[in-house]
């Protein structure tokens, strides 16, 4: 019989008395750190096909936890029809508190070892061994079919992991990673691309920042004080507030007062949050691409975006803080772009500048295949940046916005929200400002929004000059 496991570290206090309780032997499979699941997996050098991921779930009746090949997608609605729940996804912060042995983000596929139910994708039986979490980032454990048979035997099994070329799944018969990433999710691919480079986590004022906006009961000191913690960021704040765009004349002294008399909770917020974020990427500063033409395209998109936003017909009620935020962040995907594939920016950056008339989609296309980026390249800087986003839990529309604002024909979901986004890059195109050149499209915007075109363009000539007040924000946000 295999020696059962004796070393408590790196193995969570729970997971190894469960394995002792039930007589499951295993092994312990040490490795270099990995900052998540998926890094987890990757330097542990084994094959994503023999790993299992485990889903925190949550629904009336309590959590739970499904376990499915790391590789697959979760089909919630196979889960909710097949078992009559309303199974949805549980944040990894809530999750934490569940699995107080195991380090953040690592998710036991072992949870009744917590006393939670546990869905098991049947097909992971049909494995040879498997690797799941230990609740540490330094090792996987492994169960041998016969291990994990005996762990999951008060699990319910079903089918549940979605595969591209299937509705429901049986392990895949090649990795996800020979597949085309058209094939792919967004999902999907945002986990291709968490196993093979090392995403940017969201720096951490930007994320105290995007928790206070969520927070309804936040208030304005509690963000005054966070911003204030960091002396370049309130900066930046206390300049925007002061610029020409809000033509305040009176004094401002604190970042409160900032928040309080100018710029409002939401506003603040949303652009401080931004500019946190962004200290996540290093990237040049020059050239079409770069960081002072990024933040200079940002600021007037969100800008216009928002006052856009207000000018839309009533009864689509948009948000026009939400506009701002999506104006602001659409264009996430260039940044990491530059900061994953350093070449290849530099590329893009060149043919940006020596070819102003063609669309961002035939240049990105032009660099597919070179270097290592190839497919990622491929799919746009706005697919680029909608994973980021979506990996660091922004709103489903500003993920949206990024995702599809190369798209003009685009009618799903968060659509209006997408035209807006979509109209402010075309009429700030028509002043050299953003990455794409000036376009037809922008009639058609106008119609779906029911914006009177002469309107919008007086609005993109108010807002293109009160920003100009903001090159010295943009070269300090640069630097």
């Amino acid at each position: 019989m295999t020696e059962r496991l004796k070393s408590p570290v790196p193995l969570a206090t729970r997971i190894q008395q469960f394995l002792h309780k039930c007589a499951v032997p295993g092994q312990l499979v040490h490795h270099a750190r990995g900052e998540n699941w998926s890094d987890v997996v990757l330097q542990s050098g084994v094959a994503p096909e023999l790993c299992a991921r485990a889903v925190p779930l949550i629904d009336r009746r309590g959590p739970a936890v499904a376990v499915i090949p790391h590789l697959a997608e979760l089909d919630l609605g196979v889960v909710n029809k097949g078992l009559g729940r309303s199974f949805q996804e549980l944040g990894h912060g809530p999750a934490a508190k569940l699995f107080k042995d195991c380090e953040p983000g690592m998710i036991p596929a072992l949870a009744m070892a917590y006393g939670l139910p546990v869905l098991l994708d049947a097909s992971l039986l049909d494995l040879d061994h498997v690797y799941v979490c230990s609740g540490s980032h330094s090792a996987l454990l492994k169960l041998n079919g016969a291990s994990l048979a005996t762990a999951m035997r008060g699990a319910v099994k079903v089918h549940m992991g979605r595969w591209p070329e299937q509705g429901s799944s049986s392990v895949a018969s090649h990795s996800v990673q020979e597949r085309s990433l058209a094939t792919l999710s967004l999902d999907q691919v945002a986990r291709k691309l968490e196993r093979v480079y090392k995403l940017p986590p969201m720096p951490d004022t930007a994320m105290r920042i995007l928790h206070m906006v969520n927070d309804p009961e936040a208030s304005v000191a509690e963000l005054a004080i966070l911003i204030e913690r960091d002396p370049s960021l309130s900066a930046q704040v206390m300049r925007y507030a002061r610029s020409a765009l809000f033509a305040y004349r009176g004094e401002l002294n604190s970042i409160k007062d900032a928040i309080n008399i100018v710029l409002g909770f939401d506003r603040v917020s949303q652009l401080a949050m931004g500019i946190a974020a962004s200290q996540a990427f290093k990237i040049s500063g020059s050239g079409p691409l770069g960081l002072q033409a990024f933040w200079r395209h940002a600021l007037n998109c969100g800008v216009l975006s928002q006052a856009l936003a207000v000018l839309a017909k009533p009864e689509f009620e948009l948000s026009e803080q939400e506009a701002y935020l999506c104006g602001l962040l659409h264009n996430f995907g260039v940044l990491l772009i530059g900061h994953l594939f350093p070449p290849e920016f530099k590329m893009l950056n060149k043919l940006r500048e020596s070819e102003p008339e063609a669309a961002m989609s035939d240049i990105e296309q032009q660099v597919f295949g070179i270097g290592s980026a190839q497919d990622f390249i491929a799919m746009g800087h706005g697919s680029m940046g909608a994973i980021l986003l979506k990996l660091w839990g922004l709103p489903e529309a500003v993920i949206k916005a990024a995702a599809m604002h190369q798209q003009p024909a685009y009618e799903g979901e968060h659509a209006l929200m997408v035209h807006i986004v979509q109209l402010s890059n075309c009429l700030l195109a028509e002043y050299g400002i953003g990455d794409e050149p000036a376009s037809e499209a922008m009639l058609d915007l106008c119609g779906q929004l029911g914006i009177a075109p002469e309107q919008a363009r007086e609005l993109a000539a108010v807002t293109v000059e009160q920003c100009q007040s903001l090159d010295a924000l943009v070269s300090d946000i640069a630097a």
